[in-house]
């Protein structure tokens, strides 16, 4: 029987403190709390690590024992340290997972793996979202109904300043008209990273079970797959040469 799958979810934390924000209201024990509820019960060892911790709980023993990485976070991105970045980019260069939520399209992990500004066009009027599968036969949508519906939530549209994914297997499209690259993977050295975007704080939307079943399967589908270690630097050769 193999070992549970561990992961951290990472939550910015800031808003769900604040009494005036709504967000204290709909998620009063952190956005981080339904999340790992879910992939706790999907049977996956899980541990939360939030911004105000030492080295933002992310040690370098945390992320040693972290096989996928889950990351939300809004106002405060540029709190976030640049040596705790660089970590983080390592670890996912090595093989570890990287599952970024929502706003964490411009978090500094996100940018730096791709390499792009990641900006977006944005509308907070708390709109329908209808969020399809554009690939069926992607792990990542095992399980889901052709579309689904979230009632209220942020709008994100395009253009996404993205790099184009390696596998695009869902797409939104939003009471207001707009449409968005919502579910996108790449692969960064041995690691793999999903970017998902459903997820504004004052929505209910960590509670749904088809965006708790998008995150479990976007961290099943960014677990490291242990292949072979690249090697680098001057080498001999495998065969003989001629001799010249």
């Amino acid at each position: 029987m193999s070992n549970p799958l561990r992961v951290t979810v990472w939550n910015e934390y800031r808003h769900e403190r604040n009494p005036n924000h709504s967000a204290s209201h709909v998620y009063p024990e952190g956005m981080h709390a339904p999340i790992a509820n879910s992939l706790r019960e999907a049977g996956m060892e899980v541990r939360v690590a939030t911004l105000d911790e030492y080295d933002h709980g992310l040690t370098e023993e945390v992320l040693a024992n972290t096989d996928v990485l889950t990351w939300w976070g809004h106002a405060a991105h540029h709190e976030v340290a640049d040596h705790i970045v660089d970590r983080v980019q390592a670890r996912v260069l090595e093989g570890m997972g990287l599952v970024c939520l929502h706003s964490a399209h411009y978090s500094k992990i996100f940018k730096r793996l791709m390499g792009t500004t990641c900006n977006l066009k944005w509308r907070e009027a708390g709109e329908r979202e209808r969020i399809w599968v554009v690939d069926r036969a992607h792990p990542i949508t095992s399980g889901l109904p052709e579309h689904f519906v979230l009632e209220h939530e942020e709008m994100y549209g395009e253009t996404f300043d993205i790099p184009p994914p390696d596998h695009l297997v869902l797409i939104s499209w939003f009471a207001g008209g707009e449409v968005f690259r919502s579910g996108c993977c790449y692969n960064r050295g041995a690691g793999k990273v999903f970017y998902f975007r459903p997820g504004h704080e004052t929505y209910p939307t960590y509670y749904d079970g088809n965006v708790l079943k998008v995150i479990a399967n976007g961290v099943r589908w960014a677990a490291p797959h242990h292949g072979p270690a690249p090697v680098f630097d001057n080498q001999a050769p495998l065969e003989p040469l001629p001799a010249h």
